[in-house]
């Protein structure tokens, strides 16, 4: 039986990879003689880079590049198989884990680090760039990653900011792109967000996220105030209204300096995982596909991987099965966007602390997926 498994990582406790192949152990376990394709997968948030280097046979590259508040940080990138196409998460270079809780303040933070990451990943040769973004620690609007990459950011007086974070958006007043790195005229930049929050107002970046980066009420307002200045002078300066794009408001903004400095597009992470590993391709023709989440509710119909994962198999007409670290009540609805089955790995009641520990996880995974093997391999009138 051909069997692909493709699952999103467990966060927190195993990588997408790491999930595969255990599913595949317990596929192998049920069905000796199986044909099992492993596909880890993601949505381009934590483990895009990872997911996307193994599916395509790609390799990652580390560099030293400058933290949220400015401290060296090592973050690594991808580039995939194709050998043109790389992968950046900002979260390696911006992320919240990588500022210490006793330090979290988006008024201080910056993408900075981003933009060293974007600009090594074009000196590897790369013109296709996938940024995923999310988990970020700033709310800069995307300033600091394009200060990185050539722009310059000129106060009143004409003077370069040095480097805008959130609580300097409000002392831009004037662009200047003429030294912005000439190879992203050439290059295709797809950010891969999984949120649609517009830049500012209500449910835009600082009033939805920026509270859980540390912010005070006060600063939520102070950025909100400032991500509006800095859209205003964008559309001023370059023509372009980037305020109320769908995933505008991600990562502090990020997807809207993304698309006002990179010319890039924003789109569902799991689309563009799912085109970059080529999915349709890989699912055609199989008997069984086999996708996972760490939590699988409702929610997951919605743009995460299990879901992009359902649509590609029940498009070429494969039964598919999703196994979660635990499934809600709602997960009925699921079936309606082409799940077979929901299962839960977990086999009884256990501390979510046991669970989240890799091996037993991994042993959990590895019993689910044989279960599920032979629960289709009977309805085959096979053993």
């Amino acid at each position: 039986m051909r069997t692909v498994v493709a699952p999103d990582s467990f966060k927190g406790c195993l990588s997408a990879a790491d999930v595969a192949a255990a599913i595949a152990s317990g596929v192998r376990s049920a069905d000796p003689n199986a044909d099992i394709l492993q596909v880890p997968l993601a949505d381009g948030g934590e483990g895009t880079v990872d997911a996307l280097v193994a599916a395509t046979g790609g390799r990652l590259l580390t560099r030293s590049v400058e933290g949220p508040l400015g401290e060296p940080v090592q973050a690594a990138f991808g580039l995939l198989g194709d050998g043109r196409t790389a992968v950046v998460e900002m979260a390696a270079t911006s992320g919240l884990p990588l500022v210490p809780p006793d330090q979290r303040d988006p008024t201080r933070t910056s993408t900075f680090g981003t933009g060293e990451l974007i600009r090594a990943a074009l000196d590897e040769g790369a013109d296709r760039l996938i940024v995923g973004i999310g988990g970020s620690a700033t709310t800069d609007c995307g300033c600091g990653m394009a200060q990185a990459l050539g722009v310059r950011f000129l106060d009143a007086s004409g003077r370069p900011i040095e480097r805008v974070t959130g609580g300097r958006l409000r002392d831009v007043a004037r662009l200047d792109l003429r030294d912005r790195d000439p190879r992203l005229s050439a290059a295709r930049v797809r950010v891969a967000c999984d949120v649609d929050n517009p830049l500012y107002g209500p449910r835009g970046a600082a009033h939805v996220y920026g509270p859980q980066k540390g912010a005070t009420p006060e600063q939520v307002e102070e950025l909100d105030q400032g991500l509006r200045h800095v859209a205003a002078v964008i559309e001023r300066d370059l023509g372009l209204a980037v305020a109320d794009r769908l995933g505008a408001g991600a990562a502090g903004g990020l997807g809207a300096g993304l698309v006002a400095f990179c010319g890039a597009t924003l789109e569902p992470g799991v689309n563009i995982v799912l085109e970059a590993v080529d999915l349709p391709s890989l699912v055609a023709g199989a008997d069984l596909v086999i996708t996972a989440e760490g939590r699988v509710d409702e929610q997951t119909a919605y743009g995460k991987t299990p879901a992009g994962v359902a649509r590609v198999a029940r498009a070429a007409g494969v039964p598919v099965v999703a196994l979660g670290g635990s499934v809600a009540l709602d997960a009925q609805a699921l079936y309606s966007v082409g799940f077979a089955a929901v299962f839960s790995i977990l086999p009884g009641p256990i501390t979510l602390e046991e669970a989240m520990q890799p091996e037993r996880a991994k042993q959990f995974l590895q019993a689910a997926g044989e279960q599920v093997v032979r629960l289709v391999l009977a309805g085959r009138g096979g053993r």
